[in-house]
């Protein structure tokens, strides 16, 4: 069965159930947008005069544009835990790279399906099983390179084996983390990119939006590598002068390859010059451009069906990419290269009064909150997460002041952090080794100059520091001991909370 086959028969098994929601017209449509690994500076609206974003740039115009908006795990599993079930990376149980559970308390598309929802996901999902629901009425996978099942073959692959028989579909012949670039050798309708927004647009078009509101998560692979965008969209940056990497003060001892003998293109620390930086950097930003242009089209497509105006349409990324940035590739890390992502919210037209951009720090735990209480459903009183409406709206006063970041040992063994953050200043604590960083995001946005032991900042550095030794004394003697934080040497992957199979 194709993957449109395969749409169409799950849409016609839901209309049965259609005529019980007496209130479907009530509740919103929402369409959840997100991309993997895209910076929060790369997108157009966000003051980066480089990549071409106009649909999205739009979209923030017409919505409210989160300015300080982050991933508390920075990879593709526990951030994608933390959006699925608006938990914090200790309560949703994964502190690092793992497997997401199969089943939480707490799940999106289920608790939509219970508030009279159709839920149905396309794309790149990174659950485990790769076929496990969450609560989706139906799913459209896209899992590429991200095949931990031997007898697992995405939709997206089967439609390509369709659509191209003979053909390879990793034919540009880069990696899933690599950080060198190529265009992509095939038909851009052939693209991963190009599939997700078309299935997208395809259930758009074939859904009655009088049968039950829709929530729909679109879940684009890219601009994740490889950083293969099709040769119309790298054209687009012919004449750009994207910026060079940047590069701190206290970042020298990343300039050399982790390995030297390892292949470059996916060393996770290196100095590979300016240039091999600027290059992978067009394509990256090729890529966004790319997955833009499918925005644009699925936007219209809410438009022809006339759901448009009924529909709060989400933006946001799992994480970002720190594209060179202090010698650093890919995410897991501290810096806004890897934990800063874009965020946009374009509420129904009758929701009036809400601000065009938020400086409060918001998290990737907020969307699941935001998203029952626009449907009018309950939000579970002890949720991390809270809804973003009331904020935009100016009525949400007691918001919190610093959003909590962390990621367990990768790549390295001091790559092991936990960090406060509100957007205009960021404390990171490194388990393994003891050592503090603090960057003033205000005066020093690329966090050039690690001010830890600047005097002006001793008094500032003092108070996060013990707002870090209050907010991990939850853990226990292993992480505070004697009201001061612990160095650990041992890598913790799940908390307590991960849920028991």
């Amino acid at each position: 069965m194709n993957a449109l086959t395969n749409l169409k028969c799950t849409l016609a098994l839901s209309a049965g159930f259609c005529s019980s929601f007496a209130n479907a017209q009530k509740q919103p449509h929402i369409i959840l947008i997100m991309t993997d690994q895209q910076r929060g500076d790369a997108v157009g609206c966000m003051g980066n005069e480089f990549v071409i974003t106009p649909h999205l740039d739009k979209l923030a115009n017409e919505g409210t544009l989160f300015m300080n908006a982050y991933s508390s795990c920075p990879s593709s599993t526990p951030a994608r835990a933390g959006l699925l079930t608006g938990m914090s990376p200790w309560h949703h149980g994964m502190l690092g790279y793992g497997r997401v559970a199969p089943k939480y308390e707490y799940e999106m598309p289920q608790m939509l399906k219970d508030a009279g929802y159709y839920t149905f996901g396309i794309g790149k999902m990174h659950w485990y099983p790769q076929r496990v629901k969450h609560g989706f009425d139906g799913t459209l996978l896209d899992e590429s390179g991200r095949r931990q099942d031997p007898h697992f073959t995405s939709d997206y692959r089967q439609w390509f084996q369709v659509q191209a028989p003979g053909k390879n579909p990793d034919a540009t012949g880069i990696w899933w983390n690599d950080h060198g670039a190529g265009v992509y050798k095939l038909d851009e309708k052939l693209h991963p990119t190009y599939w997700t927004g078309e299935m997208a647009c395809n259930l758009i078009s074939h859904y009655d939006p009088e049968s039950r509101p829709l929530f729909l998560k679109v879940s684009f692979a890219r601009p994740h590598s490889p950083y293969d965008p099709p040769q119309r969209f790298l054209d687009m940056y012919d004449n750009v002068d994207v910026p060079d990497p940047a590069i701190g003060d206290w970042c020298g001892r990343y300039a050399k390859q982790l390995n030297p003998e390892e292949a470059a293109s996916d060393a996770p620390y290196g100095n590979f010059g300016n240039e091999y930086v600027r290059n992978s950097k067009r394509h990256y930003y090729a890529n966004i451009t790319f997955i833009d242009e499918q925005i644009g089209r699925i936007v219209q497509a809410l438009k022809d069906k006339g759901m448009y105006d009924n529909a709060l349409i989400f933006f946001v990324s799992d994480h970002g990419d720190m594209m060179g940035d202090h010698y650093h590739w890919r995410k897991t890390y501290p810096y806004e290269g890897s934990v800063h992502v874009p965020c946009i919210a374009k509420w129904p037209a009758n929701v009036g009064g809400v601000a065009e951009k938020i400086d409060n720090p918001v998290e990737l735990r907020d969307v699941l909150p935001t998203f029952l209480d626009i449907a009018g459903a309950t939000v579970p009183t002890d949720m991390d997460g809270r809804p973003l409406l009331p904020l935009a709206k100016g009525t949400d006063t007691g918001w919190r002041e610093y959003i909590d970041l962390e990621h367990a040992t990768c790549y390295s063994r001091d790559n092991y952090w936990c960090a406060l953050t509100d957007g205009k200043i960021k404390y990171v604590w490194r388990f393994y080794t003891g050592q503090e960083e603090l960057f003033d995001l205000v005066a020093d946005p690329q966090e050039l100059h690690n001010a830890v032991n600047d005097k002006e900042y001793k008094e500032r550095l003092e108070k996060l520091r013990a707002r870090m030794i209050r907010h991990l004394s939850e853990r226990g003697e292993e992480f505070v001991k004697d009201g001061r934080l612990v160095v650990r040497k041992k890598k913790m992957l799940y908390s307590p909370h991960y849920p028991k199979e």
